[in-house]
């Protein structure tokens, strides 16, 4: 009975793991989806566009009537569109999104068509739409390859704690084995004696003397007690080693994943977004400068319409994107250890004999942290340098058309005057192709830099829990370390609060801190910080109290490029 209760509990154990891990796929697969319908309708809603500026040009002509059917055809297609339904309850429409409404209600408000403005909608408007998509579609496979890697990344950490549990289970059984042995070799070892001097009265009494074959008998007792005592201590130090190995996977993989929830999804959805926002900005501002150029009686709605432009916020667009799809991009709870078959022990233990390797261990931690820090600086500068380069290119003020309305001018000069613009093809391929030149670079460099990053959270996040193990912290400036004390027996568990909104430690976990704290802002009476009054909504929540503990051990330096 108690060995199939054993192999029950490790199967629950297996179990449960496994449950978490495919969770967690699964949750890595709906981001991917929502990714992909998130780009399919930026696509849609600049295939919309370039439709509208092609049909309005040619019904400049027809003047009110025309243009208002035209409105009234993409107000109702919006209005049973799926991200209407998201989005328009609330009225918390994305930025992009609102300078469509705005711009259908402008169309209204027209009334007369001119041929200056139907050639400035063919010849630049569409053609700068068309470039928006060719972007959206380029950059969305870009980042879908970076968050493949990503997700191959975190399998691969859930795999290898996998494997190191398994084994720790699998020392720790035969450590329990070899020490059910050795108390059942002692109490044979205690019985054969109390029988030995039993026996050695009975001689005496009646003369005879046999004491070479019980010294033999009881020789045989000790020597088998001490082969099974070795045997005890062998399988418990390769447990204990099993078990820090478990430990320091543990706190690798947690902290890989607190670090992909928390930065890398945000910074996958940056790279989705390079670039669109100013673009489409870039358009709709060649649009208003053309409007406004033809008459002035139509500036109080395009006046609008240019506040929704300068209003185009690509991280408030993030924020209520992962906020609508919240479930998706929430992070899981985090790995837990999990006890094996009553082992006391819930930390990584450095007693002898570890205590040495631990060391060893925890200062190549150091080095090599120090040396990736530097390497992952370098990356972080190039990438700053990299993304201004882009940045530049792609907020060049280049949608003035004011010129292009001169009443000096005729139709011939107009067309004359757009071809020798910044919007010539000459022009054009020159300037995509640098763009394009300095994307792949980036991604490169990004790359590179999510790798490092990537390689500094796990080694940082073993490096600190050897350091509180080991008690670096406190005796550094002597040059020795802190006696290591025995790991404490875990105390009776109490029925905690939901992990997700009150995983926090006392003071936060530095007592004086915490006081010196409390001098500085008496106003704040607990430890929970101020996350919940700051913008962001029900994710930027959650993502602060769940993994408040673990994003101590990430680095707060951001990709660059990243909106603030």
């Amino acid at each position: 009975m108690s060995h199939q209760a054993k192999v029950k509990k490790d199967k629950e154990i297996i179990a449960e793991y496994e449950t978490q891990v495919k969770e967690i796929r699964n949750q890595l697969v709906e981001q991917f989806r929502c990714l992909e319908q998130q780009s399919d309708s930026r696509l849609q809603l600049l295939q919309d566009l370039q439709e509208f500026f092609r049909r309005k040009a040619e019904l400049q002509l027809e003047y009110s009537r025309g243009l208002d059917k035209l409105a009234e055809r993409y107000s109702s297609k919006i209005r049973t569109s799926r991200e209407h339904h998201y989005f328009k309850k609330d009225q918390n429409l994305l930025s992009t999104v609102n300078c469509w409404y705005l711009v259908l209600e402008q169309t209204r408000r027209e009334s007369r068509d001119h041929a200056t403005l139907s050639d400035i909608y063919n010849n630049n408007v569409i053609v700068r739409l068309a470039h928006v998509g060719e972007d959206v579609m380029r950059l969305f496979k870009k980042s879908k390859d970076i968050g493949v890697q990503m997700h191959e990344e975190l399998v691969k950490v859930t795999t290898e704690l996998y494997t190191v549990m398994k084994t720790y289970h699998m020392y720790h059984t035969e450590s329990l084995s070899a020490e059910s042995k050795l108390k059942e070799a002692e109490k044979q070892e205690e019985k054969h004696i109390g029988k030995s001097n039993d026996i050695s009265a009975g001689l005496l009494r009646y003369g005879h003397d046999e004491r070479p074959q019980r010294r033999s008998s009881v020789k045989k007792m000790e020597k088998l007690k001490e082969k099974r005592q070795a045997k005890y201590h062998e399988n418990k130090l390769k447990c204990t080693k099993a078990r820090n190995d478990y430990l320091l996977n543990l706190a690798a993989t947690n902290a890989l994943v607190a670090k992909y929830y928390i930065h890398d999804v945000s910074d996958m959805i940056d790279c989705c977004d390079m670039g669109y926002h100013a673009s489409l900005a870039r358009t709709m501002r060649t649009y208003l400068s053309a409007e406004y150029s033809l008459e002035t009686s139509r500036h109080e709605g395009l006046d609008l319409l240019e506040g929704a432009v300068d209003a185009m916020d690509v991280r408030g667009d993030k924020l209520k994107f992962m906020d609508t799809h919240s479930q998706m991009f929430c992070p899981p709870t985090r790995f837990d250890y999990q006890p094996h078959m009553g082992d006391e022990v819930c930390q990584v233990s450095a007693q002898q004999p570890v205590q040495t390797e631990l060391l060893m261990r925890y200062h190549q931690l150091q080095s090599r942290l120090a040396t990736l820090k530097i390497e992952n600086e370098e990356v972080r500068k190039t990438l700053d340098a990299t993304m201004q380069t882009l940045q530049d290119m792609l907020t060049v003020e280049d949608f003035d058309v004011s010129d292009a309305f001169q009443h000096s001018q005729s139709t011939e000069s107009v067309k004359s005057a757009s071809s020798d613009s910044y919007m010539s093809k000459a022009n054009i391929t020159k300037r995509r192709a640098n763009q394009q030149e300095t994307e792949g670079f980036y991604f490169t460099k990004y790359k590179e830099y999510l790798n490092g990053s990537n390689l500094i959270v796990k080694l940082q996040a073993k490096h600190d829990l050897l350091k509180q193990t080991l008690g670096e912290g406190e005796r550094a400036e002597y040059g020795t370390t802190r006696p290591p004390t025995l790991p404490p027996k875990p105390q009776r568990m109490r029925k905690s609060r939901p992990r997700t909104f009150f995983y926090h430690k006392l003071f936060n976990g530095d007592m004086e801190a915490f006081i010196q704290g409390k001098k500085e802002c008496p106003c704040q009476e607990s430890g929970f910080g101020t996350g919940h009054t700051s913008g962001g909504g029900k994710l930027h929540t959650i993502h602060q109290s769940l993994w408040s503990s673990t994003a101590r051990n990430i680095p707060r330096s951001r990709i660059p490029g990243r909106s603030q």
